[in-house]
């Protein structure tokens, strides 16, 4: 099994590793402190609740 997101325990690596951003369908990348998955085409950050990824649009936080 990967870690190469560095993730807690409650957040399978598995589960990041297969998950894309729903707006662009790319990549997305892993901040740890922040709890958020960012997607760098979107300009979006989905957080991660619970150790549950929140994949949705309106429940992203944009980036500048």
């Amino acid at each position: 099994m990967s870690d190469a997101f560095h993730t807690p325990a409650a957040v399978d690596p598995r589960l990041l590793e297969v998950l894309v951003c729903p707006v662009t369908r790319g990549r997305l990348a892993y901040d740890r402190e922040r709890q958020e998955l960012v997607s760098k085409g979107a300009k979006l950050a989905y957080p991660i609740r619970n150790g549950v990824p929140i994949m949705l649009a309106e429940e992203a936080r944009k980036l500048d």
